[in-house]
């Protein structure tokens, strides 16, 4: 039975016994009675005194440890407010855990009870219960006097409060929502006292405590002198496995990985139980080739640089017990239910974006609470490495000792010459470990800050009294959890603020007929613009600066949305690498001396198209929009280089080297496939333009398709629910989806794919050329005898816009009942004759396996016989 159904029976109940809701003892006992029928589960104490605290009308600061059920008391805490008529909300830190709580709850209390709100979709925003993130909760606060009627907040991962960046989202709802019930909850809060007694202090409710709650699954902490291969080798044997093996660097987790692929972790029959598991899945070329081989040796690897399928497969594999070792970041553990017997930490040190340094204690809580899963596992255990040099040195005095006895009296072995240390390295050891395994995790830091976008928002709650605005500022500022001088500085941030929006006629300030000074704004704010692509309107305006007609209109109109988006940090530093190798190159070639090299090399960068039109642009907006200035405008071309490279996704990855950061590649890519096609109003959408939305879209599909599929799917949910295939529930390999279903997107892969032997027959890149044929296709020594003859009649091959037509690209499909289109695409010749071309055939047969055109070269020449 579903708590959907529970629920209704019981204000069934209440309504024949003449209530107007559901005491709050029948609610528990209710709750309590379908938590054993439906999980066959009997609540932990903890989890009952949250519970019961929850609805006697209390807040709760739960703080268990990993593994004691806090998802369950959420659950509980929803059900509770939804027999009182109330509406509740679910807060976690990304949208990927909100978007996984959404489906969990809509298939507990059923799709009309539930909704969900982020910055790209917004789905039954009026339903009783609410998922969202906490920035999300936190703007909504702000600008709704009535915060959408919520009067429950459960915040999962409430440590992020402490976060830098984002910590004032998850303060903010403890500030402007006094009448709210609060469940906070996380495995690693510290000392939360004065956090309750304020909480208790705002809200008028009892706040109650559960913490210092033991283990349900008991945890053993060991230091390992000895090599990672050595300790696997020894869990295996012990039977301590899964194990997680934790890294702080995504490339170490793969290289340790691939090191291990040399140890026996499955037997035969483990290696055809994932072979079965995998069935059909499709691993693609550079990182796919090395994880199928590594997870059919029973071996996972887990970090954010992944793509999300092979992140999922990696999960599921695990799930299903069939992974005895996985090697990645702490990505693993947020909020992914994997069963983990032992974790094995590798350093107890990381770089945090500025420096080395060794973990806090919260840190080592959080990842030390993946091992020993309650229903999977009796206990857990975590173990430490030492370091390198440690391990080595370890190793010489054992050999120097063994030596030494077996001298037997006779020469004095000389004592093991010990290794230093890397320079720079920050040193952990033993009671390094013992010292963070009895820490508490560190008290919780205030991040408060003060943006254009929060004073808007107060200011934008409609026409408000100077007074009440003031107040509110004041709750947020003086009311805070900040040290008393940070107080004063946000104050004056405020203030300053308000004047340039007063100042640029943003706000005016003006008396009503009583004399009471109110403020309004006098601009209209969309409903999201400081949730989700907060500069789309500003791409708007820069959009009409075009011209239509322009042959680089729609390249023009990518990069106006790209400079919009978050910079991809490892993909842009792989361009201004490979910039900067040409333009050595270049250099070098021109007879330029060392030292004026290196300097003429610090002016280059990775491209940035329009910047100097996009950079003015953006400052005279800022006159008319100063919330702007929260945020930057980040020219970039990445979407632009790859279509004038026509450049696949494979291609960007393997010419830019990104082959252990291409999920980060594939993440950027769906972004900038979403705010296109959603930003750019239809009328500015040219027929070009048009074709390659559809064309980066089916791109994205091709290499993952959940990026965008579950985007649609939450902005239309009951289309998706119709369409859904059951059985695809029990595989592990993705539907695959077929890359001609879309064939305009098609025709723009066909013609990018044409194009690249264009720029190679253009700069004469004969073995390139080759390759893209690969084996027994059109050979480097026929392309060099074929193109001789077109530069004995012309100086060049022409790469411009013109060169990129779609006329200059002719398909024949009369041949597609033989499984081929056959194609012809004219060179664009200085005197415009347009007489040489290159022909050949596209496989759809193969193109449907590898998601790609499949082209093979015929021929290349002057037309025949015209």
């Amino acid at each position: 039975m579903s708590l959907e159904t529970t629920l209704e029976q019981l204000r069934s109940a209440a309504r024949e016994a003449g209530d107007a809701t559901v005491s709050p003892d029948d609610a528990f006992a209710a709750f309590e009675e379908w938590v054993w029928e439906d999980r066959g589960l009997r609540l932990y104490p903890a989890q009952e005194e949250a519970i019961l605290g929850i609805t006697l009308g209390s807040n709760v600061i739960l703080a268990t440890p990993t593994g004691t059920g806090k998802s369950l008391v959420a659950l509980g805490a929803h059900f509770s407010a939804l027999t009182e008529g109330r509406r509740t909300v679910y807060t976690a830190p990304i949208k990927a855990l909100v978007s996984e709580k959404f489906f969990e709850l809509v298939a507990v209390f059923g799709a009309e009870n539930v909704g969900m709100i982020t910055g790209d979709a917004s789905i039954n925003s009026d339903a009783p219960v609410i998922c969202c993130t906490a920035e999300i909760l936190a703007n909504l606060a702000i600008r709704d006097r009535e915060i959408g009627g919520i009067t429950q907040v459960v915040m999962d991962e409430f440590h992020y409060y402490a976060e830098p960046e984002r910590g004032w989202a998850w303060q903010v709802p403890l500030l402007m929502m006094p009448d709210a019930q609060f469940l906070l909850m996380s495995a690693t809060l510290g000392d939360v006292r004065e956090l309750a007694k304020d909480l208790s202090d705002r809200t008028g409710r009892d706040t109650s405590l559960v913490t210092g709650v033991e283990r349900p699954v008991p945890l053993h902490f060991n230091y390992a002198v000895k090599p990672a291969h050595e300790v696997v080798e020894e869990l295996i044997a012990d039977r301590q496995v899964p194990a997680y093996l934790v890294h702080f660097n995504q490339s170490h987790a793969v290289e340790q990985a691939q090191a291990l692929s040399s140890i026996r972790i499955v037997d035969r029959e483990g290696r055809d139980e994932i072979a079965a598991a995998l069935g059909d899945f499709r691993f693609s070329t550079g990182f796919g080739v090395t994880l199928s081989r590594l997870v059919r040796s029973g071996i996972g690897v887990h970090h954010a640089g992944m793509l999300p399928r092979y992140r999922r497969l990696v999960e599921q594999l695990a799930q299903r017990g069939l992974l005895r070792v996985i090697c990645g970041t702490d990505t693993l553990g947020v909020g992914i239910n994997v069963p983990i017997r032992t974790v094995v930490i590798t350093a107890l040190t990381k770089f945090d974006g500025v420096k080395m340094r060794r973990l806090s204690a919260r840190e080592f809580h959080q990842i030390s609470g993946r091992a020993g899963r309650a229903g999977y596992d009796t206990e857990g255990d975590v173990i430490a490495l030492a370091p390198e040099h440690d391990v080595e040195n370890a190793k010489s005095a054992a050999k120097a000792a063994a030596k030494a006895e077996s001298a037997k009296g006779g020469k004095k072995a000389k004592p093991a010459k010990k290794k230093s240390a890397p320079q720079g390295f920050v040193a952990w050891s033993e009671a390094t470990l013992d010292k963070l395994v009895i820490s508490e995790p560190e008290p919780l830091v205030s991040r408060m800050r003060v943006s254009h976008s929060m004073v808007l928002g107060v200011i934008g709650r409609g026409e408000i009294n100077e007074g009440d605005a003031l107040e509110t500022m004041r709750t947020l500022v003086f009311d805070s959890h900040e040290p008393r001088a940070n107080q004063f500085a946000h104050a004056r941030t405020a203030i300053g603020i308000f004047r340039t929006l007063r100042n640029g006629g943003i706000v005016e300030v003006y008396e009503d007929p009583r004399g009471h000074r109110l403020l309004r704004l006098t601009v209209e704010l969309q409903a999201n613009f400081a949730l989700n692509q907060p500069l789309s309107p500003f791409a708007l305006a820069a959009i009409e600066l075009l011209d239509p007609e322009s042959d680089t209109y729609a390249l023009d109109v990518i990069s106006i949305i790209e400079a919009t988006l978050e910079n991809p940090r490892a993909i842009l530093r792989a361009q201004e690498h490979a910039a900067r190798g040409e333009a050595v190159a270049a250099m070098k070639a021109e007879g330029i001396e060392y030292e004026e090299r290196m300097e003429l090399l610090e002016e280059i960068t990775y491209p940035q198209p329009l910047k100097e039109l996009l950079d003015e642009a953006f400052h005279e907006y800022l006159k008319e929009v100063p919330w702007a200035r929260d945020f930057e405008l980040k020219p970039k071309s990445v979407v632009r280089d790859m279509i004038e490279r026509a450049f696949g996704f494979r291609d960007v990855v393997s010419f830019y080297q990104l082959g252990r950061a291409e999920g980060g590649v594939l993440r950027y890519l769906s972004d900038a496939f979403r705010a296109i096609s959603r930003t750019v109003p239809e009328q500015a959408k040219s027929p070009e333009l048009e074709d390659l939305i559809d064309w980066l879209g089916e791109l994205v599909r091709q290499i993952d398709s959940s990026l965008i599929d579950e985007w649609e799917e939450l902005a239309n949910p009951e289309a998706h629910a119709q369409n859904a295939d059951p059985d695809r529930a029990l595989s592990i390999a993705p539907p695959a989806r077929s890359v001609l279903a879309n064939e305009r997107a098609f025709l723009v892969m066909l013609r990018n794919a044409l194009f690249r032997r264009v720029q190679g027959a253009a700069f004469e890149r004969y073995s390139e050329l080759a390759e893209l044929d690969g084996p027994g296709g059109f050979s480097e020594q026929k392309w060099r005898d074929a193109l001789a003859g077109y530069y004995t009649e012309y100086d060049e091959i022409l790469l411009d816009g013109d060169a990129r037509s779609a006329a200059l690209v002719q398909i024949d499909r009369s041949s597609a009942d033989e499984g081929i289109w056959r194609f012809r695409q004219v060179l664009l010749d200085p005197e415009n004759d347009r007489d040489w071309r290159i022909e050949g055939t596209v496989d759809l047969e193969k193109s449907e396996l590898e998601g790609e055109p499949v082209v093979r070269v015929d021929r290349v020449g002057p037309f025949a016989g015209e």
